[in-house]
């Protein structure tokens, strides 16, 4: 008898196992460790550093805005920045006598060293509230990154390169205003990239994001036809007109905080002139050893490319190439681009920071290249050459170009010497007491107050200058015959923070 054949079902098909996502307490982690590490280097270069060039003028118009309410000191700057400013020097009760009179940089110098307070304090107190926005648009790297490369991983890469940057550390620091005003732009551009799918909540706070840009500096207006055509291209003229708007109302918030009885328009358009009539003056430059007279329209890149650590070039250009196959670039590099060749076409070859959203947005960029080997390699590259120069974050430059220590053969001014290292020379002079001391000193710090006694050798003949003489090391990119002949018949005996230079004449 034939045996029956006992069929078996047929295997249903297991319904397939979702790809597990990422857990996020591990990016978390990352992020606050960061962030931590460039606050740590950010509070101890701020504890460190006596006052740079543009710090005193900066703190002075902030006092006197927020106790006299007057914009008549650094009319040139809207007040927002200064006003951020003031929020830390609330703590410190720094006042000023009503019958003060002297210019912007008079005021700055009294305020810091002759008003009864410690220049140190007062200096910290305005620094800090800037570490916070600093740190703060850190988050909007990381969240602008995550949104277009659609990966935590990639909002990671581009915080890594943000908190490392040299140049990031060293401006946000400061009582200065190129890290806010930046920063406030890059925030309207990220929610610009938001508002495409929740333009509600998004396209307002873009507005009010580039408003704060408008009303810390004025080199943000280069921004508004590139954020505006965003606007008009993913949104109706209605939209756009919201988003002016809503800049606007920022920027005369910002003037009537101040001084309620102002025409805002007025104030700021009077800005635009100071700024205009700064444009049209003669500035020296110098690049790669040359001192001239005037810009060069290369000058910001070539000190971009000496600036920049070596590994966040290269996640630089390999971000670039890889997101202008995306829409993302519209928000990325457009406004990027846009304020890089307007800053490239001004007078002052003063600095990177000019340039201090380049850093910012390019972060973002390499944020799209974060699943490729090379990257992390690149990343740890960044945090060791930014480590190393630790706490010497304004003299950076990359190894290709020798490091902290050979800065000065590039370049000048606040690239690497804007008067912050007073301090630091009053402490290295006490290892040569008795000592004659000459200085020739570019910065805004008061030596005296320190406890350095110098004479300026460039008021007396060549040959009475004799023992030490110390020249900030852009006085020496600047010098004039006279100043190069002390130089040349001395011999470079020390340095001071890779920024001053001790010699010794016989």
């Amino acid at each position: 008898m034939a045996l029956a054949t006992i069929s078996r079902p047929a295997a249903v098909p297991l319904p397939p196992v979702p790809a597990q996502a990422p857990r996020r307490w591990p990016f978390v982690l990352v992020t606050a460790v960061l962030l931590a590490q460039m606050a740590i280097a950010m509070i101890t270069t701020a504890v460190q550093q006596t006052p740079t060039i543009d710090e005193p003028v900066y703190i002075g118009a902030a006092v006197v805005q927020a106790e006299q309410h007057s914009l008549r000191y650094n009319p040139e700057h809207p007040p927002l920045g200064k006003l951020i400013m003031a929020t830390g020097l609330a703590f410190t009760g720094v006042t000023l006598e009503p019958g003060f009179q002297g210019d912007q940089t008079e005021l700055g110098r009294h305020l810091l060293y002759e008003s009864g307070h410690d220049p140190g304090t007062l200096l910290l107190a305005a620094r800090l509230p800037m570490i916070a926005l600093t740190l703060l648009f850190g988050l909007v790297v990381y969240f602008f990154a995550a949104d277009i490369s659609k990966s935590r991983t990639g909002g990671t890469l581009a915080l890594a390169l943000y908190a490392f940057s040299p140049d990031l550390i060293a401006h946000g620091s400061l009582a200065t205003l190129d890290v806010p005003a930046a920063g406030f732009v890059l925030t309207s551009a990220w929610l610009l990239w938001r508002s495409r799918t929740d333009p509600a909540l998004n396209l307002p706070l873009a507005g009010l994001a580039l408003g704060a840009a408008l009303a810390t500096k004025m080199n943000t207006l280069a921004a508004v036809p590139v954020l505006l055509a965003l606007v008009l291209w993913q949104s109706r003229w209605r939209a756009a007109l919201g988003f002016l708007l809503a800049a606007t109302t920022v920027v005369w918030i910002s003037y009537v905080a101040v001084d309620p009885s102002v025409s805002f328009v007025q104030a700021y358009l009077d800005g635009i002139r100071v700024q205009t009539g700064f444009e049209h003056r003669v500035w020296g430059g110098y690049l790669f050893g040359t001192h001239y007279e005037g810009s060069r329209w290369y000058y910001l890149p070539a000190a971009l490319l000496v600036k920049t650590p070596l590994g966040a070039l290269l996640l630089w250009a390999a971000g670039t190439v890889a997101l202008l196959r995306r829409p993302a670039a519209q928000y990325v590099l457009a406004p990027a681009a846009v304020l890089l060749a307007v800053a490239m076409t001004g007078s002052r070859d003063l600095g990177v920071r000019y340039a201090i959203f380049v850093p910012m947005f390019l972060a973002v960029a390499a944020a799209v290249v974060a699943h490729r080997r090379y990257a992390r390699i690149a990343v740890v590259m960044v945090a060791a050459s930014s480590l190393w120069t630790f706490p010497y974050y304004l003299p950076y430059s990359n190894e290709l170009f020798g490091g902290p220590s050979k800065t000065h053969l590039h370049l000048h001014d606040s690239n690497v010497d804007w008067g912050q290292d007073l301090g630091r020379l009053a402490e290295r002079l006490k290892r040569y007491p008795d000592e004659r001391t000459w200085l020739v000193y570019k910065g805004a710090g008061v030596p005296e107050y320190y406890g350095i006694r110098a004479t300026d050798p460039r008021g007396v003949a060549a040959d009475q200058v004799h023992g030490l003489l110390v020249v900030s090391n852009t006085a020496i990119a600047k010098a004039d015959a006279f100043l190069n002949e002390l130089i040349d018949t001395s011999v470079p005996i020390d340095v001071v923070g890779h920024s001053i230079t001790i010699f010794r004449r016989p």
